[in-house]
């Protein structure tokens, strides 16, 4: 091998090996090279692509193509982080484009550059911060609220309780006492539910083996569920250490999840655990090193979710339960927002539903 066919390759190399797209299209507009990263994005393989028309390629991508045909007339590099979706299959992806001239040493312009950046991620990152502004503004609204509340919920408690001791035995009217009492502590808790939700807490933070919290809910579920087909499916990746976060909280955040699913799946389903470290995404605190997420999904086939009410699962009072408060999903996304994570959701009618909770990987 030449010492310039091993230039080539080491650069050949380098191209495959960045992780945005790179597509490197001629003076006659034809693709002349494609790397792996843009092959994810585009949907297409370089065998596709290599030496057919860009244009006919992207017809349907607009920006793209016009940006193409201005950096090959103009020589300028142009950028657009906004308004650019390519769909493959059925999936759309936001993606951020940045087209340049390829230029000789001797600055003759040899072609044009484009390179495509993924966005889903960060899109993904903007959402859950808004849910996190929206429900700190109503868990401020919601704790004001609940104060209010809890002051005339003790008066009426009080007063039902000894008008129970005023009436005598076997009277029809202390079973209507009895009912005001139970409904006064429903909306008590409810109240607290609030509270809860409002109040930032202090954060008792340990090592924690996030299969063994993981493995003890399921076992919990499965007495829960005796005499009722539930499958449950566990897949944790062995390599996760313990990671550093609240047990109790993440206890708590984990049992309402699979609890959901039980309940989504009613009876004959299949409810599914899995744990996985992912490089898609990482987090950074000012003074902390990069860390990676560790990911944990709780999935059923059960019935699925609307789109219409995916957008709303995680305002407080939203339920889709006929006795649900639509306080509990709201209350996990404060706990995940706590550890600096994030929670998603993929659902679809017939298609069951996925929640996604991604949590740093602190050790």
């Amino acid at each position: 091998m030449t010492q310039e066919d091993m230039t080539r390759e080491f650069y050949a190399n380098i191209i495959d090996s960045v992780g945005d797209g790179v597509i490197v299209i001629d003076t006659e507009g034809r693709v002349a090279l494609m790397n792996p990263a843009a092959e994810e994005i585009t949907g297409l393989s370089r065998r596709q692509a290599q030496g057919n028309l860009f244009l006919t390629l992207f017809r349907e991508v607009e920006i793209l193509r016009e940006m193409v045909e201005k950096t090959a007339s103009s020589g300028m590099s142009i950028s657009d982080h906004e308004n650019i979706v390519i769909r493959k299959a059925k999936h759309l992806t936001p993606v951020s484009a940045t087209t340049c001239p390829l230029m000789l040493a001797s600055g003759e312009m040899t072609g044009t550059i484009l390179m495509l950046r993924d966005l889903t991620s960060i899109r993904e990152l903007e959402d859950a911060v808004r849910h996190a502004d929206r429900l700190s503004t109503l868990g401020t609204l919601a704790a004001g609220l609940a104060h209010e509340i809890k002051n005339p919920l003790g008066g009426i408690k009080g007063a039902a309780q000894l008008l129970d001791l005023e009436l005598p035995e076997g009277s029809e009217l202390r079973d209507n006492v009895r009912i005001m009492v139970k409904e006064v502590e429903r909306v008590n808790r409810i109240v607290e539910e609030l509270l809860a939700l409002a109040s930032p807490r202090r954060l008792t933070l340990a090592p924690t083996n996030l299969h063994k919290v993981l493995g003890d809910i399921v076992t919990l579920q499965k007495r829960a569920t005796e005499g009722r087909t539930i499958s449950f499916q566990q897949q944790f990746d062995p390599s996760i250490p313990p990671i550093l976060v609240d047990e109790a909280l993440l206890t708590q955040l984990f049992l309402n999840l699979v609890k959901n699913a039980v309940e989504a799946v009613d009876n004959g389903g299949v409810v599914r655990i899995t744990s996985r470290v992912i490089s898609d995404y990482s987090m950074t605190q000012k003074g902390e090193r990069r860390s990676r997420l560790v990911a944990v999904e709780v999935s059923d086939d059960g019935p699925g979710i609307p789109k219409e009410q995916l957008e709303q699962l995680f305002t407080p009072f939203f339920t889709t339960k006929a006795k649900g408060t639509g306080l509990g999903l709201a209350i996990c996304q404060k706990i995940v927002s706590e550890h600096r994570g994030m929670i998603k959701v993929e659902s679809a009618p017939g298609t069951g539903t996925t929640f996604t909770v991604m949590v740093p990987l602190i050790q």
